[in-house]
């Protein structure tokens, strides 16, 4: 999305003549359905559902080319060999107690994890409630909450707006080549970087999957810069996403790597045709891919975090199972 307010203006003008009346409800437990124009982010991708009760984080936050970085590592690490794993997060961003807790179940699986601050301070604009309308609501009532949810869709385009590709992937660029010098040795134990992403980071490991990403190389790229080039190629070996988020065609098509891909069926964040098309692209590129659609279960359900249904609760742990096979069979 452009950095420009007279697009962030049509946005809210466009949610005001679509709905201007309610939120709407997908009718799965736990979930909203994106507002209109709200810049292909939904609820889940900005707000965390409740933490599991009694756990803990066990990483700590640390800079890394000048970025926030929350670390995790397996218990033996280092007497035991371990592999880099690149965890991008949705909007909730790094000091999610989720997405910390996520990281640690990868540790615990023997990878050491680096989960990089992507919005450089600047985490999605969140909301604690889902809004939907009552049937027993007023209009006026109906009126007020659509004013408010058109204000939140808002929120978030101009947030994304200050998040974009060229802003993002240089930041990601940047810890690649920092954590690769720290953790030369899980490097090497994984022959590279292994990446797994999350609603908006999902989009993300596709990008960092293809061949027009910066080489992670420091040295190599400052040289390809002082001669006017850019070094290309993917900057990690495999990749594993859950529900992306403003994922295109062109960016599936573009990934160079194993993928694993966890969608949601009847997901509007992430639809059927994009992801198809993807897929026939990737075939034919002869690029390893696997693809599991989980029927009845919200759009970012593979986030950790509780729900009261027990179904998407089951569907959560085997999206993950997904996920940790697919990076240790490769």
């Amino acid at each position: 999305m452009a950095d420009s307010p007279e697009l962030a203006t049509k946005a809210l003008e466009s949610d005001a003549q679509d709905d201007n009346t309610a939120a709407q409800t997908s009718g799965i437990p736990g979930d909203s359905k994106p507002d209109q124009g709200a810049g292909s982010m939904g609820e889940h991708c900005v707000t965390d559902r409740p933490a599991p009760a009694g756990q803990t984080p066990t990483g700590e936050v640390a800079k890394y080319g000048e970025v926030e970085v929350y670390i995790t590592k397996p218990a033996d690490y280092p007497h035991q060999p371990s592999k880099l794993l690149l965890l991008l997060t949705g909007g909730t961003g790094i000091h999610s107690v989720n997405n910390q807790l996520q990281a640690d179940r990868y540790a615990a699986e023997g990878f050491l994890v680096a989960m990089p601050d992507q919005f450089a301070g600047d985490p999605a604009p969140t909301s604690t409630t889902t809004l939907a309308a009552d049937e027993n609501m007023s209009v006026l009532e109906q009126v007020k909450l659509g004013m408010v949810n058109v204000a939140k869709s808002f929120t978030i385009d101009m947030w994304l707006a200050r998040h974009t590709p060229e802003k993002v992937l240089p930041v990601l660029e940047r810890v690649i080549v920092a954590v690769k010098e720290e953790f030369a040795d899980a490097v090497e134990s994984g022959g590279g970087v292994y990446a797994v992403g999350y609603c908006f980071g999902a989009k993300y490991v596709l990008l960092l999957g293809g061949e027009g990403s910066q080489d992670a190389n420091a040295a190599k790229t400052a040289a390809a810069e002082e001669e006017g080039m850019v070094a290309h190629g993917p900057q990690i070996k495999v990749g594993a996403i859950a529900h992306g988020t403003q994922v295109t065609r062109d960016d599936i098509a573009g990934n160079r790597v194993p993928l694993t891909i966890v969608a949601v069926e009847n997901d509007s964040l992430f639809p059927e045709d994009v992801l198809e098309s993807g897929r026939q692209a990737l075939k034919e590129q002869n690029v390893e891919l696997e693809v599991q659609t989980y029927p009845k279960v919200p759009h970012g359900f593979a986030v950790l975090g509780d729900y009261d249904d027990t179904s998407i609760v089951e569907a959560q742990k085997e999206a993950f199972q997904q996920m940790l096979a697919w990076l240790k069979s490769h």
